[in-house]
């Protein structure tokens, strides 16, 4: 005979009231079991949503509060290639800019420039904001400072601040335009390939890489590249004034380049110096504030799973298109 007392007598009276309430009891303790992971799993994603956002708001409000009251240099960075959709872009480095300058306790603004230049659309729009600027606000001083390099589209931006500060390792100049590409007009011949091109109009297909080169069209694009080219030159000019050293240097504008001793020496650059060389000496300031506009991380972490989701999508897609 069976003594265990958790075993249920099928022989004795009520059996079936016994099972019935410990079927009960346990779906109860599954319920409180499941209850108190879902209220942790909760107050797991709200402590991260809340982190995140610590994380993508401290920066730019540590700097405010430390900055509170206190005159300060205004810092805004022109870093990597300048074009659209790069962090060196337009839009970003003059919102910077127009902060900086509407902040009452900014004693000057500093660009930070390290960059190889980029597209002169952009570099042209930053350009003619800050010569606004300057004449909106004619005793706030703009001085640029150059890093490792401050070439083509960097110089074009630097050239209009009211100073030019450089190391003497640094690169400036590059006051040219570049339009490069390839032809494989012969390659094609060797393999065999025929290349097949229907277009409407005659020079819709200017540049193909894979057509020989034409003399008028050639002649066409040049003549926009020397116009860019003076653009940039009279720019250069507008924002340096008589400090180039222009009757010194045939080439200045040539596209060649410079280190920074050679560029101070040349008119390029005033002076050797540092952000915080520049903030400390020039502006009279121990502290310094940087206005560029920062991605928040929560829209680059939305932006990644974002980018997943349509990836994970179009594989999707294109496994049910070769099903």
């Amino acid at each position: 005979m069976d003594n265990n007392p958790n075993m249920t007598d099928h022989n004795q009276p009520g059996w079936e009231k016994d099972i019935v309430e410990k079927l009960a009891f346990a779906a109860l303790n599954e319920q409180k079991t499941a209850r108190r992971w879902g209220i942790f799993f909760k107050l797991l994603t709200f402590t991260y949503l809340v982190a995140v956002l610590g994380i993508a708001i401290y920066p730019r409000f540590k700097d405010e509060i430390s900055s509170s009251g206190k005159q300060h240099a205004a810092v805004v960075d022109v870093l990597g290639v300048i074009a659209e959709g790069e962090a060196a872009n337009a839009n970003t480095v003059i919102e910077g800019l127009r902060d900086a300058a509407k902040d009452k306790n900014t004693k000057g603004i500093i660009l930070n420039i390290n960059s190889p230049g980029g597209s002169p659309v952009q570099s042209a729009y930053i350009f003619d904001e800050i010569r606004r600027l300057k004449k909106q606000h004619p005793d706030l001083p703009i001085y640029s400072v150059v890093g490792d390099m401050c070439a083509s589209g960097g110089y074009y931006i630097a050239s209009a601040a009211d100073k030019i500060y450089v190391n003497q390792a640094s690169i400036i100049g590059s006051i040219g335009v570049i339009m490069n590409g390839f032809g494989f007009t012969h390659v094609l011949e060797k393999l065999g390939v025929e290349r097949r091109l229907l277009t409407a109009g005659e020079h819709k297909a200017m540049l193909d890489p894979f057509s020989p080169t034409n003399e008028v069209e050639t002649k066409h694009m040049q003549s926009l590249l020397d116009q860019v080219h003076q653009q940039f030159i009279s720019a250069v000019r507008e924002g340096r004034g008589n400090r180039l050293k222009e009757t010194e240097t045939p080439d200045m504008f040539s596209g060649l380049v410079w280190t920074g001793t050679e560029g101070v020496k040349l008119g390029l650059a005033d002076d050797f110096g540092s952000v915080d060389s520049v903030a400390r000496e020039a502006l009279g300031t121990e502290e310094k504030l940087n206005f560029t506009p920062q991605e928040r991380l929560i829209d680059r972490l939305a932006g990644k799973v974002g980018a997943s989701f349509g990836q994970a999508i179009s594989s999707l897609a294109h496994t049910a298109t070769l099903q």
